[in-house]
């Protein structure tokens, strides 16, 4: 490649969710393997990194992926400063707790941040129900979560970042439709941004950069 880069897409997802709900954990077990007992609020907003060979359904040749996976406060009081990075996010994870009521009901008020700041009106979103292996601690229902996730639109995914449970699943579903996304975008050029400079969203290299706020095939 042209660049000299070692992998073929850049690809930035977000995790979204209350203070508490395991979105620096889940991350944490996501890159690194295993689980970091020690709970560190986020301030602002953090990143993880993770390289790997993406295969979608075996057809086709491999992609390099590089990922990004930004980690935000879920006070309150950051909330202006990390909506500034929806826009350059290509994918959501939106974390709740099982063993927290209110986590929960705060779905829809996480889901009004993403209309507003996303950079399409439908970006892929997969809902995790945090903390599975809490099983005595439980106040939120699979079906309950399920019947809102369909309600929603979007995948519905129960994890644990103490356990590792579902962890990768849940990454690597965002990103199978972040990727046939982006094979139906090239074709129509309306991808919503390309790699190769800060604020720009990923992509081929040989491709010519367009702005952040092109539209997406939503």
């Amino acid at each position: 490649m042209s660049s000299g880069k070692d992998y073929d897409y850049l690809i930035k997802f977000l995790a979204l969710g209350d203070s508490g709900v395991g979105k620096t954990s889940f991350l944490y077990q996501y890159t690194e393997g295993f689980f970091q007992q020690q709970f560190i609020s986020t301030v602002g907003i953090d990143f993880r990194e993770k390289r790997l060979i993406y295969r979608g359904d075996g057809a086709g040749r491999s992609q390099g992926v590089h990922l990004q996976l930004w980690d935000t406060a879920g006070q309150e009081k950051f909330r202006s400063l990390t909506t500034a990075f929806y826009r350059d996010a290509m994918g959501f994870l939106l974390l709740f707790d099982l063993t927290n009521e209110q986590s929960f009901l705060d779905i829809r008020s996480w889901l009004e941040q993403l209309k507003t700041h996303a950079y399409c009106e439908n970006p892929d979103i997969i809902l995790c129900g945090n903390k599975v292996d809490l099983v005595e601690e439980r106040v939120v229902s699979e079906q309950r979560a399920k019947d809102v996730a369909e309600k929603l639109g979007f995948a519905y995914i129960e994890t644990s970042a103490a356990t590792g449970q579902n962890v990768e699943t849940a990454v690597n579903q965002l990103l199978d439709a972040v990727m046939k996304r982006m094979e139906v975008a090239v074709d129509s050029s309306r991808l919503p941004g390309r790699r190769g400079r800060s604020k720009r969203l990923l992509m081929n290299e040989d491709d010519e950069a367009e702005d952040v706020n092109s539209q997406c095939s939503c």
